[in-house]
């Protein structure tokens, strides 16, 4: 058993206040896997302060060949990693396709304590899907026709799903986008996968 095995072990064998702890699957609006608090948490996130469209510039959708506009008031579902991220004053940020109203694109990102990142790190660890060309420590999975990538850059959680992601790549130009935004000292690796 791996080092990182017996932490992810022990870390879950304990009731930390406001742990996001991943757990198993299930099918909520594309998230593969859900989010859960425990039953002491509170917010202990500071407040996102990068606007979405700072977050995600417009022209970083021009990949997929869609032009989107983005949902003023996104609704998480509750239970959700969007959710969970919203509760720890994170912002969440939802774009529509103009030509198919069935897609969108959702963003969602929190700035968490070491300890919170590396609980849900070691957690989507566990589960596999791990994604070495987004720089940062990366995952991707997908449940059904929508494709869920996580990233942690400078003590934050990115977040982003969409039906647009069938693999790891067609996600990435969401996650380096939303990466430099909150952690520009990280660069993107040369020759970064494209839709």
């Amino acid at each position: 058993m791996t080092s990182r095995s017996l932490r992810a072990i022990s870390i879950a064998a304990l009731v930390v206040p406001a742990a996001l702890v991943l757990a198993g699957c299930s099918g909520g609006d594309g998230d593969s896997t859900t989010a859960s608090a425990s039953a002491t948490a509170g917010v202990v996130g500071r407040p996102v302060t990068q606007t979405c469209d700072e977050l995600v510039p417009a022209d970083t959708f021009s990949v997929y060949g869609q032009r989107f506009d983005r949902v003023r008031s996104p609704e998480p579902t509750k239970g959700s990693p969007v959710a969970q991220i919203a509760a720890q004053d994170g912002r969440v940020c939802t774009w529509r396709s103009t030509t198919d109203d069935s897609v969108t694109v959702t963003v969602a990102v929190a700035h968490l304590p070491q300890e919170q990142l590396t609980q849900l790190e070691d957690a989507l660890f566990e589960q596999g899907g791990s994604v070495p060309t987004y720089t940062v420590e990366g995952y991707f999975s997908l449940a059904g026709r929508t494709g869920r990538a996580d990233a942690f850059a400078d003590h934050s959680w990115i977040h982003t799903s969409s039906s647009l992601y069938t693999e790891p790549g067609t996600a990435q130009p969401v996650v380096d986008a939303v990466r430099a935004a909150v952690a520009p000292d990280t660069t993107a690796p040369s020759g970064s996968p494209t839709p």
